[in-house]
Formats: structure tokens, sequence, C-alpha cells
């Protein structure tokens, strides 16, 4: 049985046709200055995951962009289910046998 492994870093051709069409409607500049150093910084971070720097950047962007709106989400619960939500976390952790082995398991970085 024959395994193929798709190269990590695309070719230019491959990441131009990932990409959609460009038209006025679907993209906007954004203009930025920056020092030498962290362009150079970013443009090596960029080479090594087989990204240009605009991709690099926007992807960066992103993923920022929604952790800070995640950690904004607010829920609204009604006052007998937010007792309870509130018990839980109060409450100390039972024991259980998935507790248990994660608490025996070594980290994989020691």
């Amino acid at each position: 049985m024959a395994v193929m492994i798709e190269p990590r870093v695309k070719d230019a051709a491959t990441r131009k046709a990932d990409r959609p069409a460009k038209t006025a409607e679907t993209r906007a500049a954004l203009n930025m200055r920056i020092q030498p150093d962290l362009r150079d910084l970013i443009d090596q971070a960029a080479e090594a995951t087989g990204k240009n720097r605009t991709d690099f950047v926007l992807d960066a962007a992103r993923r920022a962009a929604q952790d800070a709106l995640l950690d904004r989400v607010h829920v609204q619960l009604k006052p007998k289910a937010y007792a309870a939500f509130v018990q839980r976390l109060d409450a100390p952790p039972q024991a259980n046998e998935a507790l248990r082995k994660t608490m025996q398991t070594p980290p994989v970085w020691s």
C-alpha cells in the first residue's frame, strides 16, 4: 500500500490557486509601518510555514482577533441554571479513572 505525503510547503502557484479571486468587493487594503527587524522576523516565520508575508500576518491577526472576541462572549443563564453552574465550579473534582490516569501520566515534555 502506497502512502502519499503532501509536502508542507506549497509552491507559489498552488498557494495562489487556493486563494479566492481578488475583487474590489472581497479585498481591502491594510497598511502598517513596522521596524525592519520585526519585518525580518515575520518574513522568516512566513517562509518557515510556507506562506508569504501577507498570508502569515493575516492568519496571525485573524487568530488574535477571534481569541480577543471569544474572550468576551457573554453567556446568559436563568438563575437556577446559573446556581447549578456555580455549584459545579465550586465543588471539588470527583475522582475517576480518567483523572487518575491523567495525573499519573508523565508529561511529554519531561
